[in-house]
């Protein structure tokens, strides 16, 4: 893993909407990369959710196997309640929008993926109000602008959010509606969204109605996944989904990706999956607990399709 300080403060000229200057200087912390361990085909900056960093994050996105993914993981400004410099209170419809640091937040994403390869894909994904700021961006992508009007310069290939919302929702509509180009972007955008039922800090009906209003608003490429009595927390299954659906968007050279159903121990139904890449032994993944023998099976299945 490697710690990057890049494009740590985001100067207020970036970030003003209209012709109103904007009155904060966003400082952002470390940012984390992990680096790919093949060939580098993709990139993804990865957005932690409040009271996080971009340590823990690459902590996590390193142990997935994706070996042609670079992770870069920023830190989000100090702040009391903030999230890569947009501020929110009680997190609901009817709360006001932080355009200012909305686009602060969508600027440092970008400035972060501005000097990747030009044959490397790119992607946004977090969790929480990660994700919110993902989502925000891939509004940005649409319009082909910042709120501030400013160009946005990244050609977004796919954006994911856990557990979290969309800023700006009651106005989308109208405006993919009031330009072709923009309703022509965010038509071929991927789009995957996950969240709990049981989530008490970012409400299920408020992710699931982000979720409709996005795919009414024209994001039609747009997969919402829900989860029986998850809290404001991930879990493995979400993180094979997410998984999964990188997979066919960044077309990962070298890599086998296989699933195994079986029932755990306890009678739950789950599945293995394997990652084989181009060099070194398979990666399995075992979502839920099963047998020894479960196990051997799903080897003996693998090496027989590989």
């Amino acid at each position: 893993m490697e710690i990057l300080d890049v494009a740590s403060r985001e100067p207020s000229n970036l970030v003003q909407r209209g012709s109103r200057p904007a009155r904060r200087n966003f400082e952002f912390g470390r940012t984390y990369v992990v680096r790919p361990q093949g060939k580098h085909q993709a990139t993804i900056v990865w957005l932690h959710g409040l009271g996080d960093n971009g340590s823990s994050c690459s902590q996590l996105l390193e142990n997935l196997p994706l070996p042609n993914i670079k992770w870069i993981c920023p830190t989000a400004p100090t702040r009391p309640v903030a999230l890569l410099g947009f501020d929110v209170g009680e997190i609901s419809e009817e709360s006001p929008d932080d355009w200012e640091g909305l686009d602060a937040s969508a600027v440092h994403v970008a400035n972060l993926l501005s000097t990747e390869p030009a044959d490397v894909k790119v992607a946004i994904g977090g969790f929480s109000m990660g994700a919110a700021t993902a989502l925000y961006s891939a509004t940005c992508a649409a319009f082909g602008r910042y709120g501030n009007g400013n160009a946005y310069p990244i050609n977004l290939r796919a954006v994911v959010g856990l557990s979290g919302w969309l800023p700006g929702s009651r106005s989308l509509r109208s405006r993919v509606e009031g330009s072709h180009e923009a309703a022509r972007r965010a038509a071929s955008l991927p789009i995957f969204l996950c969240h709990g039922t049981s989530d008490d800090v970012v409400s299920y009906n408020y992710g699931e109605k982000s979720a409709h209003c996005l795919n009414t608003a024209g994001f039609r490429n747009l997969t919402f996944k829900s989860y029986e009595g998850l809290g404001h927390y991930t879990v493995p299954k979400e993180m094979e989904e997410s998984s999964e659906f990188c997979l066919p968007h960044f077309p990962i050279s070298g890599v086998s990706f296989l699933r195994f159903p079986h029932h755990s121990l306890d009678g739950r139904r789950g599945s293995t999956l394997a990652f084989k890449p181009s060099y070194g032994n398979p990666t399995f993944v075992y979502i839920y607990t099963c047998s020894k023998r479960v196990i051997n099976e799903n080897l003996k299945m693998f090496e027989a399709v590989r």
